[in-house]
């Protein structure tokens, strides 16, 4: 009988950042008085938003000294996570475009990515219905939810199939996390991400942004 000596290693990590602000109530606020404004005031745009309200990608211009050091926060993320192959990230310039979200009842957003840049960020604000008292997260939906970039296992042969991971658990082709107030997500753009339908009775309120980099000249 053949003996084997095996050990399973893992490659192509995909890196999120899941954090969440520990001093960050008052930004929070101040974000949410200007993301409150903005919606009373714009139409909003179309883009993976479905039955929301998504603002321009300046607020930046108009989010106020809270936006700006979102932003910077975000960066210093986007730092840690990222190398340069003969370079460093403070030999780039680094840029940010942010927008809000604001979901009622029935608003989602559909898989997409966001080409063309580096890394994607979202901010929650208000959770909405999930809040202390009022329905569980499993009863409003609203999930985020990031797709696993090795998309043609879930078309393979038998679709039921899935890989144990290093960590001996299988590996699911969509994770939903499990976010609240104050959680800020940080992910590659190319990743396809998308939000479950929520169905909360109070507006839920997020922030996403794109973040790229690019050498000075």
């Amino acid at each position: 009988m053949l003996r084997v000596e095996a050990q399973q290693v893992a490659f192509f990590e995909t890196p999120i950042a899941y954090c969440r602000l520990k001093n960050g109530e008052e930004v929070i606020a101040a974000l949410e008085k200007s993301i409150r404004a903005r919606h009373a005031e714009s139409e909003g745009v179309n883009r993976s938003n479905f039955g929301g309200w998504h603002s321009d990608t300046e607020m930046l211009k108009w989010g106020g000294e809270a936006a700006t050091e979102l932003a910077d926060t975000t960066v210093k993320i986007c730092k840690r996570l990222t190398h340069f192959q003969d370079a460093n990230a403070d030999s780039h310039d680094w840029i940010v475009r942010m927008w809000a979200n604001v979901s009622p009842k029935g608003g989602m957003n559909h898989l997409h990515s966001h080409p063309g840049n580096l890394w994607a960020a979202v901010l929650y604000i208000d959770m909405g219905a999930e809040t202390e008292g009022e329905e569980s997260s499993q009863e409003v939906g609203g999930e985020f939810y990031v797709e696993d970039p090795r998309f043609p296992l879930a078309a393979m042969r038998n679709p039921g199939i899935r890989m144990t991971g290093s960590n001996g658990e299988p590996q699911q082709y969509e994770v939903q996390l499990k976010l609240e107030r104050g959680n800020l997500v940080v992910f590659p753009a190319w990743l396809r991400h998308g939000v479950k339908p929520y169905f909360g009775n109070r507006e839920r309120i997020s922030i996403a942004m794109n973040v790229d980099a690019r050498p000075k000249t």
